[in-house]
């Protein structure tokens, strides 16, 4: 029998919304970027999930769509500085549900790991903060100049996360059917459905419908919704989409 792992997406899972909001946010306020970029490209975005008329996961794309152009030609320097300043400053705007299972997980001995979209000097940051074990996160990668090339490997997709996954499993000789994940989108169901004890926190419609839809998730999912400074564990059997 191996270990037993924690695997948490951060954003909306942990933190309440996305933390490269706030990085983008940051740059603008630092000059990095011009602020046109946020009302032309992203806000109509935020405002139509805000209202409730678009869905989360179209925000946080337009957002990564967005936020890859911006950091074009931007040193990691710059980047990893505002990521400490943002984690500084906001990372203690997390769900209160989400912080105390890392810290059961914690005491227990448990692998907590963070598998999440942001760029990974977020998740680098945020799981420092949390005293996570390990981490993985997109990569924006670097050109021979030393400023960001504008590709990334992206680590918000079913197929990268578990590839991380798989090679976590490897090196700290995790039992996935013992091991917990933690997620809230479409892209974490791959994550929810490779471990035996899968929460779904303040899951999207998209995610809810798909785990709804596997009779295999449905068994042994938890659904966890919290709500001001309540934590309600939603039974499926009671759950209706609208």
């Amino acid at each position: 029998m191996g270990n037993v792992a924690a695997f948490f997406d951060i954003d909306g899972t942990i933190y309440r919304e996305g933390l490269i909001t706030e990085v983008f946010k940051k740059m603008i306020k630092y000059e990095l970027i011009d602020a046109s970029k946020w009302h032309s490209d992203v806000r109509p975005a935020f405002l139509s999930w805000d209202k409730r008329q678009g869905d989360y996961d179209t925000y946080l794309l337009k957002m990564v769509d967005v936020y890859t152009e911006a950091v074009k030609g931007t040193t990691p320097y710059h980047i990893a500085y505002i990521a400490q300043k943002v984690i500084e400053q906001k990372g203690d705007r997390v769900y209160t549900f989400s912080r105390e299972r890392i810290k059961e997980h914690k005491q227990k001995g448990d692998k907590v790991i963070a598998i999440s979209g942001s760029p990974i000097e977020l998740v680098k940051e945020m799981s420092g903060k949390y005293d996570m074990d390990d981490y993985r996160g997109t990569i924006y990668q670097v050109n021979e100049q030393g400023t960001y090339s504008g590709e990334i490997v992206p680590m918000w997709d079913a197929v990268s996360k578990r590839k991380s996954i798989l090679e976590m499993v490897e090196k700290y000789d995790i039992d996935l059917e013992a091991s917990f994940a933690y997620g809230d989108t479409a892209g974490d169901l791959t994550m929810l459905k490779m471990v035996g004890k899968p929460f779904a926190i303040n899951p999207t419609k998209e995610l809810l419908s798909q785990i709804l839809e596997d009779e295999a998730l449905k068994q042994k999912i938890t659904i966890i919704v919290e709500r001001k400074d309540v934590t309600y564990r939603m039974p499926l059997e009671h759950l209706d989409i609208i």
